[in-house]
């Protein structure tokens, strides 16, 4: 029987261009668009201005590898790595996909920075797309072995966990690795990986992304110089915990190498989610519910939305401790709580990245319809991101009862956003750091990707 590692190590080694399908392609790109928008936005953020001081401060400058919306501001590889995946998920507002983990922000900062690095000529286009596609099988090949991983997590964050593993999978390809480097490459990942659910909601919360976006990047670079593992950590074995130490249902198939011209990737099968506001995901569906009832109340009563109208709101979300905070006290929070998306949305019909700015968070008709929130569980809504819905019920003060139920709301991979849509919030985000012609500029550099004999007009944009 064929290790499991060895059989990820062939197929990370053997897989080649002509595997990425056209709708692989174009998910992609979206994916790599969506994330350094993302990104960008974040470099304005507190958490990401911490994370780059440490890297300034506490080690020595190399400058090789640029840094989200800092102009002139270069780190060492692996630390562009970090701070860049910090800034991707600091305001929670980077993709999901199914079974749950944050994909893109603990692959592309990597493949940026070590793009950069290396010398000569840049890897192509093509190859960039590869190996940042091979990053995202990883994470969801390994995902689908365990039950577990499909519902909304309760131990370890799952991109402190697969991230690393799909970091260290993509530089790997990157870095043209031989299956016994790439496989040693996953295996030294696992021992870098893991961060615990208590720190969600936190600012060290996005620290989890940044972290597997770089130990990945460094897993990868120990494997190319020889470093070796344990060949057994992706297998199941008894009394000896591999990766089944993060999921205890995880059960390894094995990984068909690509044969000939074709490979399925995932990707094919399971679109990914884009968030329209930088919160959980799970608040978008209580967004959407809240929404439709603002939209009725404005329509029925007056063209505002006040706390004198409404006697109590009821949510029915999934059971989920991390993401049921009543009075959120910090913006980290906000982004983790049914209640506050619910209540911004029922009062201002939308939820914004405005929403969670400090003045936001202490308005006091916000916090009066926090205090009339009650929360319910129904047994046939899983804390699931395929299968869960949210829903509001508003009892107005005059004894009408509203009630606003989405199943699901647009960005979601069964409602996923258009492309129009996409290059919208793309221009919003980039746009706060960025003159308008680098937004255009990545906007073409990453639509083209595919057809760009070195990456480095994408990377330009960058810097």
């Amino acid at each position: 029987i064929m290790l499991k590692e060895l059989i990820f190590g062939q197929f990370i080694s053997g897989v080649k261009p002509q595997h990425l399908s056209s709708v692989v392609l174009h998910r992609s790109k979206r994916m790599v668009l969506d994330s350094i928008g993302v990104g960008l936005l974040g470099s304005t953020t507190d958490v990401f201005e911490l994370a780059l001081q440490h890297c300034q401060h506490m080690y020595a400058p190399d400058d090789i590898s640029s840094v989200y919306g800092r102009r002139g501001t270069k780190l060492s590889p692996t630390l562009a790595a970090f701070v860049n995946g910090v800034a991707a998920h600091s305001m929670d507002f980077d993709d999901t996909w199914h079974p749950a983990t944050h994909p893109s922000g603990a692959v592309l900062p990597a493949l940026l920075a070590l793009s950069e690095r290396m010398p000569g000529n840049k890897p192509s286009g093509l190859d960039f797309l590869l190996a940042f596609n091979v990053g995202i099988e990883i994470q969801g090949r390994l995902m689908r072995f365990s039950n577990e991983a499909r519902n909304i997590p309760k131990k370890f964050h799952p991109p402190s966990v697969v991230g690393t593993m799909g970091s260290a999978a993509a530089c790997a390809c990157l870095l043209s690795l031989n299956a016994s480097q790439c496989s040693h490459a996953l295996a030294i990942a696992a021992s870098l990986s893991g961060a615990p659910m208590a720190n969600a909601a936190t600012q060290s919360k996005p620290l989890h992304i940044g972290n597997a976006s770089r130990l990945g990047l460094e897993a990868a670079q120990l494997a190319s110089r020889g470093l070796e593992a344990s060949p057994l950590v992706l297998d199941a074995v008894t009394g000896v915990a591999g990766f089944s130490a993060f999921y205890e249902d995880y059960m390894p198939q094995p990984l068909t190498s690509p044969n000939g011209e074709t490979h399925t990737f995932l990707l094919e099968e399971q679109d990914m989610g884009f968030k329209r506001f930088p919160a959980h995901l799970g608040m978008h569906w209580v967004a959407d519910a809240a929404a439709a009832v603002h939209k009725f109340i404005v329509g029925i009563e007056s063209n505002t939305v006040s706390p004198a109208q409404i006697q109590d709101i009821m949510l029915r979300v999934p059971h989920s401790k991390y993401i049921n905070r009543p009075f959120p006290e910090s913006e980290h929070q906000a982004r983790h709580s049914f209640q506050f998306n619910a209540c911004t949305a029922l009062l201002d019909g939308e939820v914004t990245v405005e929403s969670f700015s400090p003045a936001a968070l202490r308005r006091p008709e916000l916090l009066s319809l926090l205090s009339r929130v009650s929360v319910e569980h129904p047994h046939d809504n899983p804390a699931n991101f395929d299968r869960m819905y949210g829903e509001v019920e508003v009892t107005l003060v005059g004894g009408d009862v509203l009630k606003g139920r989405c199943d699901t709301f647009y960005g979601h991979w069964r409602n996923p956003l258009t492309n129009e849509s996409l290059r919208k919030k793309f221009r919003n985000n980039a746009g706060v750091v960025l003159p308008p012609e680098n937004v255009e500029g990545l906007i073409e550099a990453v639509e083209g990707l595919d057809e760009l004999e070195d990456c480095t007009p994408l990377l330009s944009q960058l810097q």
